[in-house]
């Protein structure tokens, strides 16, 4: 092995091919996409060089703004209740279930795999009102609470979209940190409980330390996924009413293949590059100090 890779021609041959597909499929779409927020237009009619003008409009732009806060509070709500749900159903698994936990973890997990926008389109039936009403508000009914248009406001569009999401995901994220928590050596546990430290002294001595590693790779994974949702509030009510559910993701579509505005679209893409970075770097950061002080 170690002769192979002293070889430059050797490592050339096989690593060659793979660096130049990555650099063709991911590379230059991005320094492309970074070109392109310096101009404005479109391939039809060309392409005008209005250098950072665009970066302005983005932060003057009010629709802009409003889908900028939308993406980040729909980001916190949900990558909380994602990681906090998940971390519940892990220890669920691992001190209270144990070996029966293998079907709980499957029947949990199963929504994961499906469809989302099967899933949106499910969500949407359930919380259906008018002629066509959904469980939902019937169930609300015999409780003697009138029927919701869940889809009418903003905030009742949220709460469906991170409902949904959450019944969709926490399963994923419950085997994810389930793993990490199998890592965490038997022998430990049984001396933490040795020394009295059982039920939730146990968990946060001991657990949770120690657990930290696979805590960061779920934050920094739902953190990432959750800013650049897109086809679950798609699907759920095209980003409505009207654009109060819009994110950034399905702003930057309709400016780019509605309104034909490459270089807009690019810089909306290119904002939202740049807060997946920062928030990774500021996880990151932040787990630094914490381990550095423990």
């Amino acid at each position: 092995m170690h002769t192979v890779l002293g070889d430059k021609k050797a490592v050339l041959i096989l690593l060659g091919p793979a660096l130049l597909v990555y650099t063709l499929v991911k590379l230059v779409p991005v320094f492309w996409s970074l070109g392109l927020t310096f101009y404005t237009g479109n391939p039809l009619r060309g392409f005008e060089y209005v250098g950072f003008d665009n970066f302005q409009r983005f932060f003057d732009d009010p629709q802009a703004r409003q889908a900028l806060w939308f993406t980040v509070r729909y980001s916190l709500v949900l990558t909380v209740g994602q990681v906090a749900l998940g971390y519940a159903l892990a220890l669920l698994y691992v001190f209270v279930l144990r070996r029966a936990s293998t079907f709980v973890r499957t029947v949990v997990f199963f929504p994961a795999v499906l469809p989302t926008v099967a899933v949106a389109l499910l969500f949407s039936s359930m919380f259906a009102v008018g002629q066509q009403e959904g469980p939902v508000n019937a169930v609300l009914g015999t409780v003697g609470v009138g029927p919701v248009d869940w889809f009418a406001t903003g905030t009742g569009t949220f709460a469906v979209a991170i409902i949904m999401e959450l019944w969709r995901s926490m399963g994923f994220f419950a085997v994810l940190l389930y793993a990490g928590l199998l890592d965490i050596p038997e022998e430990t546990l049984e001396s933490a409980r040795l020394e009295g430290a059982t039920g939730w002294r146990l968990v946060r001595h001991i657990v949770l330390p120690l657990s930290l590693p696979i805590l960061l790779s779920s934050l920094i994974f739902s953190v990432n996924n959750t800013l650049k949702v897109f086809d679950t509030l798609l699907a759920l009510n095209n980003g409505g009413p009207g654009s109060e559910t819009t994110p950034l993701t399905l702003y930057m579509y309709r400016t780019v293949f509605d309104y034909a505005d490459y270089g807009y679209g690019s810089t909306i893409a290119s904002v939202l590059t740049v807060m997946c970075l920062l928030v990774t770097v500021f996880v990151f950061r932040a787990a630094r100090r914490d381990i550095t002080r423990t």
